[in-house]
């Protein structure tokens, strides 16, 4: 896995298709449903007339973890759901890179969430090591 200021990241060899299906499976394990789902590849078609590689941005949500932040900080609403995104790469494999919720958290400045940014960030650790076994 690999990390930048903002996310954690896997590539896998492969295809789209199969992978978003694990991904969905994997969420699931860890509490998390998928609440919305942006097909930028097609969104990009149908509105721009545009040619894009499979790309989809999958809102997932914890309704326990959410409830937790949301009973602490109403705003904190703005920075959910947790943003997972799937898309092919330039080799044809896939990759999944999930929002780091502790860097996304430090905006609200409030330090009684950094308990749940903590819990999710483990969770979405777990997700992406799963999919690489």
């Amino acid at each position: 896995m690999s990390t930048n200021t903002y996310g954690m990241q896997i590539k896998l060899d492969a295809p789209h298709g199969p992978t978003m299906a694990r991904v969905r499976e994997e969420l699931a394990v860890e509490g998390f449903g998928v609440i919305t789902e942006i097909d930028v590849r097609a969104t990009f078609r149908q509105k721009l007339d545009l040619e894009f590689r499979p790309y989809v941005i999958l809102g997932a949500c914890n309704p326990r973890l959410a409830h937790g932040a949301l009973s602490t900080e109403l705003e904190i609403g703005l920075l959910l759901p947790c943003n997972v995104i799937v898309y092919e790469d330039d080799d044809g494999g896939t990759v999944v890179s999930a929002l780091d919720p502790e860097r996304q958290l430090q905006l609200s400045a409030n330090p009684t969430l950094a308990p749940v940014a903590a819990d999710v960030r483990s969770r979405m650790e777990r997700v992406l090591e799963r999919l690489v076994t």
